[in-house]
């Protein structure tokens, strides 16, 4: 049996790169309540998301919640902790320092991960993504092994994690998303 860390349970109905639930968001957010440590809600509508969503979650559980999304300005972030996100997932991007705390810093590259490094403090959350948010496709999963000698701090595996063996030993958290009901079942 494989060691569970933080897990961030994904309330995801589908995606830009052909994914679609066969459950609706409230029972995926059952699911995600169930098993997650955190629950991680879409504010992007190319993830069948909106800020709306974060509002309703919040409603529903006293987990923290995760405004998952790309977030390209710190308006976005302030509305989303505003509507109650615990965290906001920002990618490719340093938020202001005041926001910092409050965001899960997602690198689009090692270089830019080595960049992010050299400006935040070791308190910094990171998330590590297996998939190119520009087309889908699968990372190298050596990957995470290279980010993780990188970021001694705090790092979270995300994408392509089907079941608990996918779970790198050395992950601080994982995000599980499209596959959130079946490997709830495993747990």
């Amino acid at each position: 049996m494989h060691k569970i860390p933080y897990l961030i349970a994904e309330v995801k109905t589908g995606s830009p790169f052909g994914y679609h639930s066969d459950k609706s968001w409230d029972e995926l957010f059952e699911v995600a309540s169930s098993v997650g440590d955190m629950i991680s809600v879409h504010t992007d509508p190319r993830w069948s998301g909106s800020f709306d969503l974060i509002s309703r979650a919040k409603g529903l559980t006293d987990k923290p919640i995760l405004a998952k999304g790309i977030h390209e300005n710190d308006d976005h972030v302030r509305l989303a902790l505003k509507l109650g996100a615990s965290a906001v997932l920002v990618v490719g991007r340093l938020p202001a320092d005041g926001l910092r705390s409050s965001c899960l810093l997602e690198p689009t590259s090692l270089e830019q991960l080595k960049e992010f490094l050299s400006i935040t403090d070791d308190t910094q959350r990171f998330v590590w993504n297996s998939r190119n948010l520009i087309d889908g496709s699968k990372r190298d999963p050596a990957e995470f092994k290279i980010a993780r000698k990188l970021c001694s701090g705090w790092l979270c595996q995300a994408s392509m994690i089907t079941t608990p063996e996918d779970i790198e030993p050395a992950a601080d958290a994982i995000l599980v998303g499209e596959h959130i009901a079946n490997f709830s079942s495993l747990l």
